[in-house]
């Protein structure tokens, strides 16, 4: 089989949208990955277990549940309820929620890592609540997690092709249509894997720069 140039030609307007929509939902669902796990780990602290057990019974569901079920429920189950959005915002939104409960788990064990010292000096000196966590606390655990939900982002990427079962044209769902449309599947199938090594590797470099950056 012979490697066919005009068709990475004619793939390749496809394959940027397909990029700008990876690159989006990858971007999005790492910021509320990151913020909601934080709440997460934070409510998993207080002292009420009425609190606590919620959380951790909504995490550990969340946790336990395939992605794709996920992205399924929230996109078919949910408008019957009335609660529609669009593809992308469900995926992303999904992504978001699923690996929120993973960077959870990231942020306890950087707290947890902080050394005792730390809490007692800031008792001993009288901090709020709020500036003990602020200032002092969550600045140490977060440098020390970082190396740690740079995987999670990664990760996150690799799951970006689940979107194209709720109809979101990611990189591979325009390859996927392409294909279709032109009988022609090695091309663009190489061209969307080529793509997601090269960025995968892009942001491990971007992520050791702000680990080196942040241990300083």
């Amino acid at each position: 089989m012979k490697w066919d140039w005009g068709a990475v030609r004619d793939f390749m307007p496809h394959f940027w949208d397909g990029l700008l929509v990876t690159l989006q939902a990858l971007a999005l669902g790492s910021l509320i990955s990151f913020a909601l796990g934080l709440v997460w780990a934070l409510l998993m602290r207080t002292p009420s277990r009425w609190v606590r057990w919620p959380v951790g019974a909504v995490t550990e569901f969340v946790r336990d549940t395939p992605l794709l079920v996920q992205l399924f429920f929230l996109f078919y189950v949910l408008p019957e309820w009335g609660l529609t959005f669009s593809a992308l915002t469900t995926g992303v939104f999904a992504i978001g929620l699923h690996y929120s409960t993973y960077t959870m788990q990231v942020y306890r064990a950087g707290i947890e890592a902080v050394p005792a010292g730390q809490w007692e000096a800031a008792t001993a000196l009288n901090l709020p609540w709020r500036r003990t966590w602020t200032a002092v606390i969550l600045p140490q655990a977060i440098r020390r997690v970082v190396p740690a939900l740079g995987n999670y982002v990664i990760s996150m990427l690799k799951d970006t092709p689940l979107l194209m079962a709720i109809t979101v044209l990611e990189m591979l769902g325009q390859a996927r249509l392409f294909s279709q449309q032109h009988f022609q599947f090695t091309e663009p199938l190489t061209v969307i894997g080529v793509a997601f090594i090269l960025v995968s590797y892009l942001a491990s470099l971007l992520l050791r720069a702000l680990e080196r950056r942040l241990v300083r």
